[in-house]
């Protein structure tokens, strides 16, 4: 197809015309280019700065240019489009502009003896076609992974996107050290060496996300996210109370300066159709008012019988240039998923070893159903006060309604017979509905004192959970076998189940609070080394309020509520990079978190907070101009004042064991990670993690490991290759993820490890349509996944080889 872009360039920018080259060329702008032609780029940032441009339109004939994203003068915007073309940008006094081959290898920008130094760096991944992520916000502000003394791994869009990725749970299970694993209900359990992540942070803004009454539901969905960022190791600093393994930030899409359009439809195994819309742009004539839509609908058969789901997803954002320093942006997400679920899997055998079913074995009933509405609220105010200072605040409001009943098939007793026998039915209907608000606030400001530049960040952030839940369940006791399951039992209610004999409710309530004040001081004594210190003093108040109500009973019991609160907890956090080099720099770390307890003493006062401190020394690296990242990192995580049970005080509490505050646990282990382009045309991103968990202190399991479902070896590798020359137009993917054993609930049986093959082909069929075809689990590779796997039931098979094909429409402008 014939391209005029090149032939008309020339004559295009120079309608572009502006007062003063000069001023423009000073002055910061806003661009969001997504990748494309570098034609088209250039002329997008001339016509946007007003700049002329002189140039061969042979230069630039059939050349790409990465997206050009955030705040920036004119010339350094161009100087980005040129990344990798060889070619570079000439400014003249006048301030006119001109693209020149590099004739020394040197593509830094010239402008008389002076050089464009790069102020400020935008985190967006989305248009880069890259694996390899400029900058993280995560710790706020936006800094590049290398000036972060901890793990730091972000997947960008291209890599969710080259591999099929929609769902957090799968894009987990593609990310170093991370494990996302079924829970015990329809949503997920996430852990990061050997600790689970319950709460999960919104553009910054950290919210309790998995917590509930009975059993695991949460679920997220990634079509309304550019980014996905993890940060491993204790993350107290940013969230008060929360997970020893690490924290994780998912950044929302945003509206765009140019107009885009991506009409996607899919289409693969077991019934699975999908169709997206994803489109923004200027909404006004000089870009102030940007505006994003997203719709999509999904829905799929399943490997196993019976199973189906439907996802119907919108999501709609503003962003608003108030004034040049103060942006404010609005968003809204919707998603209803409905499904007919399998919960709690297959039981094993009471020996510990698998049952020998087909993968598509179903335990459920036919009316099995589940609803999760959730919607969720975005607001975020940045205002900069100059290059150095900024300031921002962020709030986020998430409502689910979260309704499901199920037949769930699990033992009466430790396992199966050997002949199937000795299975329970046991009835569960359950209806959540959960509010969570969190609002976070912070200065950073960057400046010299003392002949020092230093960094200094304020903030701070308050998130509440309430909820009003309820659920009620039977256990039913059957000759039936799991050879023989009755998937046509009477369909049940809530109501229902309290007119059974044996079934019984429970209503709850939660509202738990959380608030803290945080900071750090970042200073670079010397030139190559910096210095980091930070605190936190988080206070926390947890109530749990529950009843029972038995069969044939119209009054539910209230029980005890269950309590606790804590005032002025102090978080410390220190960290150290040394750059080596311009490419390579060495860091240490140490951090602390805590997590109050709800467990009582014999005397009744509420055990102590567990406490955790994290030691970890790296490498890491920006290579390639920044095209590749690379990281190696050593950590250990001790965690003290475990709950364990006071068996020496006898059932004191309640007619059970009371507690005391000695448990002490270690997490350990080595990781490495590797993104971006390594070869030119081939993206990269490769993660390796070395871990293991033990009980160093406890009454029943000292010495024995302690996460059950965080293998000891875990290696992640995903590659993409862009053909040249007269393969231009396609495209190869290939990767795997492989990972050792792991340890069943009752840690008497093992779960095998296993390495599961992916790939992908894709074909640029025409400038606007590309084509693809995912291939997972190309070997067919039956296993169970690691997880939740008990004796009695929780028990999942991997899916099997499945295909997505995928076709995506993008006109231009």
């Amino acid at each position: 197809m014939f391209n005029p872009w090149p032939h008309t360039l020339s004559a295009a920018v120079a309608l572009a015309i502006l007062a003063s080259p000069a001023l423009a060329q000073a002055q910061d702008l806003s661009f969001n280019l997504p990748a494309g032609p570098l034609a088209s780029t250039l002329n997008a940032i001339a016509s946007q700065s007003g700049h002329i441009v002189s140039l061969e339109p042979s230069l630039v004939q059939g050349k790409q240019a990465p997206a050009v994203i955030g705040r920036m003068p004119a010339a350094e915007a161009m100087q980005r489009a040129l990344t990798g073309s060889g070619l570079q940008l000439r400014v003249t006094e006048q301030g006119n502009f001109s693209v020149e081959p590099v004739t020394d290898g040197n593509t830094t920008l010239q402008l008389g003896a002076t050089n464009i130094v790069e102020r400020s760096i935008d985190a967006t991944t989305e248009g880069s076609g890259s694996y390899a992520a400029r900058a993280v916000t995560i710790g706020k502000g936006t800094h590049t992974l290398k000036e972060i003394p901890q793990s730091v791994t972000v997947m960008t869009r291209k890599q969710m996107d080259d591999q099929g990725l929609t769902d957090l749970k799968d894009a987990a299970n593609q990310t170093t050290g991370l494990v996302g694993v079924q829970g015990v209900g329809k949503g997920m359990i996430l852990t990061s060496r050997g600790f689970q992540i319950d709460d999960w942070q919104y553009d910054g803004v950290p919210i309790p996300r998995n917590t509930y009454a009975l059993g695991n539901w949460a679920t997220q969905d990634l079509i309304f996210f550019d980014r996905m960022e993890v940060l491993r190791g204790a993350s107290g600093l940013l969230q008060g109370t929360g997970s020893p393994g690490g924290a994780i930030n998912l950044v929302r899409k945003r509206g765009q300066y140019a107009p885009t359009v991506t009409l996607t439809g899919k289409a693969g195994s077991w019934d699975h159709y999908g169709l997206q819309l994803d489109a923004g742009g200027p909404l006004n004539q000089t870009g102030t008012v940007r505006g994003r839509f997203v719709a999509d609908e999904d829905q799929s058969q399943s490997f196993t019988d019976y199973e189906w789901s439907k996802t119907h997803s919108l999501y709609g954002a503003l962003d608003f240039d108030l004034r040049e320093d103060t942006t404010l942006g609005l968003a809204v997400s919707h998603s209803d998923g409905e499904s007919r679920p399998m919960i709690r899997g297959l039981p094993r055998y009471a020996d510990g070893s698998p049952v020998n079913v087909s993968r598509s074995t179903y335990t459920g009933a036919r009316w099995n159903h589940s609803d999760i509405d959730v919607t969720t609220v975005y607001a975020d105010l940045e205002h900069r006060f100059n290059e150095d200072w900024a300031f921002k605040v962020g709030a986020v409001r998430m409502t689910e309604d979260n309704q499901a009943k199920n037949q769930r098939l699990q033992t009466s007793g430790d396992g199966l017979n050997a002949d199937g026998s000795g299975v329970q039915y046991a009835d569960f209907v359950s209806d959540f509905d959960a509010t969570k608000i969190g609002l976070d606030m912070n200065l950073v400001g960057r400046f010299e004192a003392l002949s020092m530049q230093q960094e200094v960040m304020l903030g701070g952030n308050y998130s509440k959970f309430t909820s009003d839940d309820r659920f009620a369940r039977t256990f039913n006791n059957s000759s039936d076998t799991l050879f023989g399951i009755d998937h046509d039992r009477p369909e049940i209610s809530y109501d229902g189940l309290l007119n059974t004999p044996g079934g019984r409710a429970t209503p709850s309530k939660y509202d738990i609070r959380q608030k803290g004040l945080y900071g750090s001081w970042r200073v670079k004594p010397i030139e190559p080394l910096t210095l980091v210190l930070g605190s936190r003093v988080s206070w926390y108040d947890y109530s749990y309020t529950s009843a029972t109500q038995a069969a044939f009973s119209n009054v539910a019991i209230e029980e005890a509520p269950s309590t606790t609160n804590e005032t002025g907890e102090f978080t410390p956090y220190a960290g150290i990079v040394y750059d080596l080099n311009r490419e390579w720099a060495v860091y240490a770390s140490y951090t602390d978190v805590f997590e109050p307890q709800t467990a009582r003493t014999t005397s009744g006062s509420v055990l102590k907070p567990v406490i955790g401190s994290n030691y970890e020394i790296g490498l890491k690296g920006e290579l390639m101009d920044g095209r590749v990242n690379t990281s190696l990192a050593v950590f250990r995580y001790d965690q003290e004042n475990r709950a364990v049970n006071d068996v020496a005080s006898g059932f004191a509490c309640d007619g059970w064991y009371c507690s005391t505050a000695s448990g002490k646990v270690r997490s350990q282990g080595i990781e490495a990670e590797i993104s971006g382009e390594v070869l030119s045309g081939l993206q990269l991103f490769a993660g390796y993690t070395y871990n293991t968990t033990k009980y160093l202190e406890d009454p029943v399991d000292e010495g024995r490991v302690f996460s059950q479902w965080t293998p000891k070896h875990m290696l992640r590798v995903w590659s993409d290759y862009q053909f040249s020359g007269d393969w231009s137009r396609v495209s190869t993917g290939l990767g795997f993820t492989t990972q050792s054993h792991t340890l069943g609930y009752e840690r008497t049986y093992e779960i095998p490890g296993y390495t599961v093959w992916n790939a992908r082909l894709g074909y640029q069929l025409t400038p606007e349509i590309d084509l693809a075809l995912n291939a997972n689990n190309l070997f067919d590779k039956n296993y169970y996944t690691a997880g939740y796997n008990q004796l009695n039931g929780n028990n999942y098979f991997g899916d099997p080889r499945n295909v997505m094909f995928s076709v995506k429409y993008t006109p231009t402008f």
